[in-house]
């Protein structure tokens, strides 16, 4: 069992000398009384492809091919009403790239075989890794997703006698329970109500699920049940992680608070019970990011956006 509180250990700085130099020079322009201040946690920017630069000063064919072509790689000149009607057609060439544009987020290894990628087309990469040499492969396309992946796991207790290997999540909120093997099996969809999965765990055969709405569910994986849903915090929950050894489960949302919960899996009775243990207030933090630190949850770290450190808590 936790005691009544956790203390907090001495912040750990990331050490990242070339980041922290760039970002010092962009925050201060926006804080300028706080010099020294630096930003090492950052939030991905998606990034979009774009036509180079010369080909649109150019002239460039248009991809409508209506409105001329490149002589030469040089400029051309055109009529008013022909450039417009290029420009415009331009235009939406480089929206509809922008609109496409790719981003991955999710990933997990499924035991010593795979490793799982989700991206924002609302597919799963599955990797084959092999047991010696360098030689990933791209084994299969998992499409069962709509939305973007918001998050995936794979089962931590380590136990072989688990069915479901893997769990997915997208932002309409929907879970995908996975069997690896030469051909990923889906076992179960569970629905999420159009309301986003921002983190979810896998662990003795139970799918711990986090939403936008700061709740907490606890899933059968196979059939989908619900054995609990939990009014954990005010705000998003960003992250989630489990304690595979001691069945802690930790919490961390926008609201700057960090919850530590006791899991209870009966199998005989096939219900799973959950327990708040603690609370911790991240003062004036917005936390993006928290995990335990060891397999038993003997300490868990911290981390929040515009926050250079990570606070790491240990039980006293």
């Amino acid at each position: 069992m936790l005691p009544a509180r956790l203390t907090p250990d001495h912040p750990l700085p990331f050490n990242c000398a070339v980041q922290r130099k760039l970002l010092d020079v962009s925050q201060r322009k926006e804080h300028p009384d706080q010099k020294q201040r630096v930003c090492a946690v950052q939030q991905p920017q998606r990034a979009a492809h774009r036509p180079a630069a010369s080909h649109l000063l150019h002239g460039g064919p248009c991809q409508c091919g209506q409105h001329g072509q490149r002589v030469l790689g040089r400029p051309q000149l055109l009529p008013p009403s022909a450039a417009v009607q290029r420009a415009k057609c331009r235009y939406e060439h480089i929206a509809h790239h922008a609109a496409q544009a790719v981003f991955a987020r999710g990933i997990s290894a499924v035991w010593e075989n795979y490793i799982c990628v989700g991206v924002s087309s609302g597919a799963i990469l599955v990797f084959d890794v092999p047991s010696k040499g360098s030689n990933i492969t791209l084994s299969e396309v998992l499409e069962e997703h709509k939305d973007s992946i918001t998050d995936m796991a794979s089962e931590c207790s380590g136990s072989q006698e688990c069915i479901a290997d893997l769990v997915s999540a997208d932002d309409s909120g929907n879970l995908c329970v996975w069997k690896s093997g030469e051909e990923f099996q889906l076992l179960n969809k569970i629905p999420g109500f159009d309301m986003s999965c921002s983190s979810v765990k896998l662990w003795k055969g139970t799918v711990v699920a986090g939403y936008g709405t700061g709740q907490i569910r606890l899933y059968e994986a196979v059939t989908g049940i619900l054995h609990a849903e939990v009014n954990a915090h005010a705000r998003w929950i960003y992250s989630l992680d489990i304690a595979p050894f001691s069945g802690l489960l930790l919490s961390a949302a926008e609201d700057s608070l960090v919850r530590v919960w006791h899991l209870t899996v009966t199998p005989e009775s096939n219900s799973v019970e959950v327990a708040h243990l603690h609370n911790e207030c991240v003062t004036d933090t917005q936390i993006c990011g928290a995990k335990f630190c060891d397999g038993d949850g003997y300490a868990f770290a911290v981390t929040g956006y515009d926050l250079s450190e990570i606070i790491r808590y240990t039980q006293s």
